[in-house]
């Protein structure tokens, strides 16, 4: 204290052999306007709270100037008097004749926002030198709990949350504004092949169920284990990596105009399976003949140019097993900035790890952190999610919300929750035995009605109507396709 002891509003900063970033004139101006006139807080509240002051007294001028402008009640130098007569950092400052000088220094008001804003500016300089020194001294003591990887994601993690402070307080936005950015959408939508306001996932009937992949949107895609939840997703990766186009948006900025950058957290299958079920799609290879190398010259010829033609496309793969979600978050945003990210899709839920004890608080906590990363990077977030055994035990296999596993805060989360659905995965076990000849017969009826069908059960959706989708599945490609109804295939050229 011994440095500002003496600090009046003409004074000039002290010097300090090694002085952090503040400017203790900006604070003594910025408090002075206040004082003098309380409607300037509300241009400022926003910007800067009490922790952004370097001085701690001014901290708490503001501090107790903003509980009684929040009441209501006047803010001055005679109303402040009564609660900071006996502050012992105020007296060394000259007692309550120092908020006196601060009024009668006082700016106009049209400079206040400038001056709060250099106030947050130096706050947040100094937190990057303290975060800087933690570092440093963290890195120099050999810890064995604590490994230097773990200790390059808490620092990436803490500068995340630096960097990110204050700009999810967006405040009121007039209608005006919203309006016009509701415009811009529907636009965008109208202008784009289809009528998409989203990305397109490559399959004609669940775009039109969803119209697209939506920014800031959180999707859950569950189902019982076999049904392919996987294959579905990695199938959208594909579609929607494949398509990808990099051009000017209508906002200006460049970035993707079709398609999109895509990355895939495999919590479950390494990373080369998952290639191996895009190539099996791709090079319409059986995915069991890739993993055991029965190919023919033709099959292997054409799976080599499907790797080919794949290069190129922008789809990332973390095949990291247990990531705790803030981890992942992290590399989400590292992504977005090096090589962009339009689309996240983690398989699956599950497997993250969160920080509480509860596994029910477990999951909630990964459902709410994966649903803040969709909004904070802006992108669609496709999160796959086991179903409970209570499907199993129902004559109707076909799930429900009430199925969705440990958590209803999944539910709560989700934009959109689909299920992926094939009856005939459970007829195929029902088969009867050879000499029951009647039962026989329906059952092979009923499988060739139901061979090669897959639904999408959409359970809940914010943005549009429920519902079911029909789609193809060729087990044998681990592959998802558009479905032909049969009101298609007559006419010749009628389906187009």
């Amino acid at each position: 204290m011994n440095e500002i002891a003496n600090i009046n509003p003409d004074s000039t900063e002290a010097a300090s052999p090694d002085p952090v970033p503040h400017s203790l004139e900006a604070e003594q101006q910025l408090l002075g306007a206040i004082l003098t006139n309380n409607d300037i807080f509300d241009k400022v509240a926003s910007i800067i709270t009490s922790k952004h002051f370097y001085e701690p007294v001014h901290a708490r001028i503001y501090e107790i100037a903003a509980a009684r402008i929040a009441k209501n009640n006047l803010a001055s130098p005679v109303t402040l008097k009564a609660f900071m007569e006996d502050d012992p950092g105020l007296i060394e400052l000259g007692g309550p004749a120092y908020l006196v000088r601060l009024a009668g220094a006082a700016i106009s008001s049209f400079a206040a926002a400038d001056y709060a804003q250099m106030i947050y500016d130096m706050a947040m300089r100094r937190e990057l030198i303290e975060l800087g020194n933690n570092i440093a001294s963290r890195a120099k003591v050999a810890d064995i709990k604590l490994e230097p990887k773990e200790q390059i994601v808490q620092a990436e993690q803490a500068l995340y949350k630096l960097s990110e402070q204050g700009s999810a307080e967006r405040g009121y936005v007039s209608f005006l504004k919203a309006v016009t950015e509701a415009v811009n959408t529907a636009n965008a939508a109208y202008q784009r092949e289809g009528g998409l306001a989203g990305i397109s996932t490559g399959l004609i009937d669940l775009d039109k169920k969803l119209g697209g992949l939506h920014p800031s949107d959180l999707l859950i895609l569950a189902g019982r284990p076999s049904m392919g939840k996987t294959s579905l997703a990695t199938n959208i990766a594909f579609n929607v990596a494949k398509a990808y186009k990099k051009g000017l948006k209508p906002d200006g900025s460049e970035g993707a105009i079709e398609g999109g950058v895509v990355a895939f957290c495999s919590l479950e299958m390494s990373a080369e399976q998952l290639a191996a079920r895009i190539l099996s799609e791709a090079a319409e290879i059986p995915s069991e003949q890739i993993r055991k190398g029965d190919m023919t010259e033709e099959e292997f010829r054409r799976f080599v140019q499907a790797a080919k033609d794949l290069e190129a496309c922008p789809l990332f793969i973390d095949d990291t097993p247990a990531l705790p979600i803030a981890q992942l978050a992290a590399r989400a945003r590292r992504l977005k900035r090096t090589h962009g990210l339009d689309v996240l899709i983690i398989d699956y839920l599950q497997l993250c790890r969160g920080t509480a004890d509860n596994r029910v608080q477990e999951i909630a906590e990964i459902s709410m952190g994966m649903k803040a990363i969709a909004k904070e990077l802006n992108i669609p977030v496709i999160a796959l999610s086991q179903l409970s055994r209570t499907v199993e035990s129902r004559d109707d296999k076909r799930p429900q919300l009430s199925d969705l596993r440990e958590s209803g805060s999944i539910e709560q989360d989700a934009d959109v929750v689909m299920f992926v659905f094939r009856e005939e995965y459970y007829v195929e076990r029902e088969k009867p035995s050879d000499d029951r000849l009647d039962e026989m017969a329906a059952w092979q009826e009923r499988m060739e009605r139901l061979h090669g069908k897959a639904e999408v059960i959409l359970g809940k959706q914010r943005h549009g109507p429920i519902g079911t989708v029909e789609l193809s599945f060729e087990g044998q490609f681990t592959r998802f396709g558009n479905l032909v109804q049969p009101w298609q295939q007559s006419g010749g050229g009628d389906e187009f």
